[in-house]
């Protein structure tokens, strides 16, 4: 069973700690400082150290950051009191797994460092599974025979029959719906719901009573109660895709329902419980949006359990042979025609592209090559590529933020009259001014508020 360090120099909460954990059938060691904790370590194998952040002596932000110079893989989970979230978020900076607020309940403590252990647990054995990655793993649907792509579902092996939350990360059309989907499907959770939700295909305000649902009342055309998508979750899986694009007011409610599982319906007072696990998405740089001031950092640190990355296309090339097949045998089943292949000149074509839609894209060749076939095997002449550049997503009418500011003018001036003329453009539609300038609705929040500009609700 695992041991469990405990530093907390308070001696009625030590005591509660150890017998509560005792029970569960951790072996603890607790002790009163972190000068103690520390020589505990040296002497002993400890599993997690669980510490207040207010110790006598050395505090528990120095002991954190000793703990992690002695051995870097070791979970810590802090506690701190309530209102000092700030600290707690320093504290992950420095390397935490998590933190708990006081007063906690210990059902929510115990939850939480059992979660810490199976996720610590998954990264020892992913060490030993990347050091002999001779296995070969499979899952419906998904095409894996690259070395990147097997390494991938090594991960989500180990993750799926866990609790713990998954931040998917990568380009768009790279699959990260479908590694969601297969997680779901190999939790202990598959019997339930896997409800999907694209955070940019709603309305802003509309996007609060889509996740949590909302009273009779609550706003016009509210004529009944309906729930929320974290309702239709419960006991299953809540996949939320492109979560780097949700307003700063949605984030807080988020942040709510990953540490309490709790949240209210709009117009309503009834707290709610679910039992979800969430898996998240984005093919944004949340570290950067974490700079830029437009995602939360308690927010990141509580989605960013198990982060997975999946490669671009053009990364695990070794797939697209098999990935053609897979394509070619599903829409010549569903179009009814009779196409056993594709001729190697054909093959080396799709091979040689750079694929700046990923998997998508090649899935959408392959349909038209399909449907436009008159032959029994895919030729070159069937194999439409999109060889034009990349354009803006506005067209003739996008803006670009690549050129250079004249003379005279500082850099953050020129932003300034970008975003001006964007607006000009988009006859103050803020969502059309964005698209233009080929940022997310938040980004352009943000510097619209540097600019002193307020944001006022669109019709």
């Amino acid at each position: 069973m695992s041991t469990i360090l405990v530093v907390e120099d308070e001696p009625k909460m030590r005591r509660v700690l150890e017998l509560n954990l005792s029970e569960e059938g951790y072996t603890v060691r607790p002790v009163a400082d972190a000068e103690a904790g520390l020589n505990l370590l040296r002497r002993e194998k400890v599993d997690l150290v669980l510490t207040d952040v207010k110790l006598p002596g050395m505090d528990g932000l120095e002991f954190l950051q000793a703990v992690k110079r002695t051995n870097a893989a070791i979970p810590v989970v802090v506690m701190t009191a309530y209102g000092t979230v700030e600290t707690a978020v320093e504290a992950m900076k420095a390397g935490a797994s998590d933190y708990v607020l006081k007063p906690f309940s210990l059902e929510e403590m115990k939850l939480i460092l059992r979660k810490e252990l199976e996720v610590n647990r998954l990264r020892e054995e992913n060490v030993t599974l990347r050091e002999a990655l001779g296995q070969r793993y499979e899952f419906k649907n998904i095409v894996a025979h690259s070395p990147k792509m097997q390494e991938v579902l090594a991960t989500v092996e180990r993750v799926a029959p866990t609790n713990s939350t998954v931040l998917l990360g990568g380009e768009s059309g790279v699959g990260k719906d479908m590694i969601a989907r297969a997680i779901h499907e190999h939790s202990r959770r598959a019997a339930g719901p896997f409800i999907k939700i694209n955070c940019t295909a709603i309305p802003e305000n509309l996007l609060e009573s889509e996740l949590f649902g909302y009273e009779k009342g609550a706003f016009t055309g509210a004529v009944s109660a309906k729930p929320g998508k974290f309702e239709l979750a419960d006991k299953g899986t809540i996949f939320l895709d492109e979560i780097g694009d949700v307003p700063g007011t949605i984030q807080v409610k988020l942040l709510r329902v990953l540490q309490d599982r709790e949240f209210e319906h709009l117009g309503g007072t009834k707290t709610l419980k679910v039992d979800v696990r969430v898996v998240a998405a984005t093919n944004q740089d949340l570290r950067a949006a974490l700079e830029q001031g437009t995602f939360r950092e308690d927010l990141y640190y509580r989605l960013n359990v198990v982060p997975i990355n999946i490669p671009l296309l053009r990364e695990r090339k070794e797939d697209i042979p098999y990935l053609i097949d897979h394509f070619i045998a599903r829409f010549a089943r569903t179009s009814g025609k009779v196409i056993t292949g594709i001729t190697p000149a054909a093959q080396r074509t799709l091979m040689d592209f750079p694929w700046p839609g990923n998997v998508r894209e090649l899935e959408n060749i392959i349909e038209r090559a399909v449907a436009l076939s008159t032959g029994s095997v895919l030729d070159v002449t069937d194999i439409q590529l999109d060889l034009s550049p990349a354009k803006p997503s506005g067209g003739d009418a996008a803006i670009s933020m690549a050129q250079l500011p004249p003379p005279g003018m500082t850099l953050e001036q020129f932003e300034d009259e970008i975003i001006k003329e964007a607006l000009r453009r988009a006859d103050g539609n803020k969502s059309q001014a964005a698209r233009l300038l080929g940022l997310s609705r938040n980004a352009l929040r943000y510097r619209l508020s540097k600019m002193g500009v307020a944001d006022e609700e669109e019709s």
